[in-house]
């Protein structure tokens, strides 16, 4: 079993994806990108979050499908995006921005308790956090 089939199977096993739709959207994303030069253990955990919803999910696909196209070929300017972006959002897509960025960078990720974020998005936040776990005991 290869590293993306040992991915895919931990994170299943531990059930966390949250339906069909997001299961489909990261293996999607796994099968496409995992053999690509720039992929790591932080790529795939900003992967799976951004694989919660369509929106975030096309941002990523966009992200990507530019990096494999020779376009932008550094994952560090994906991280100079995502801090961009997390200005122009909400609270709770700024923390997701931000969890995404830690991810990138290999960096706990800090959250304030008193952060005014939706129960939705502290959910979204533990189960990646959870997940990336997972992908980090990964081999």
């Amino acid at each position: 079993m290869n590293w993306k089939e040992k991915c895919f199977a931990a994170l299943s096993a531990e059930n966390m994806f949250e339906d069909s739709w997001h299961k489909t959207r990261f293996k999607e994303l796994l099968d496409c990108y995992t053999d690509s030069p720039f992929f790591s253990k932080g790529l795939c955990k900003c992967m799976y979050l951004s694989a919660w919803d369509d929106e975030h999910f096309c941002l990523m696909l966009e992200t990507l499908t530019d990096m494999s196209l020779g376009q932008d070929t550094n994952t560090d300017d994906m991280r100079i995006n995502g801090d961009i972006l997390a200005k122009e959002q909400d609270t709770d897509g700024y923390y997701l921005f931000q969890l995404s960025n830690a991810f990138l960078d290999n960096v706990p990720f800090k959250i304030d308790v008193s952060a005014k974020v939706s129960p939705e998005t502290w959910h979204i936040i533990q189960r990646a956090i959870q997940a990336g776990e997972i992908i980090d005991a990964l081999d």
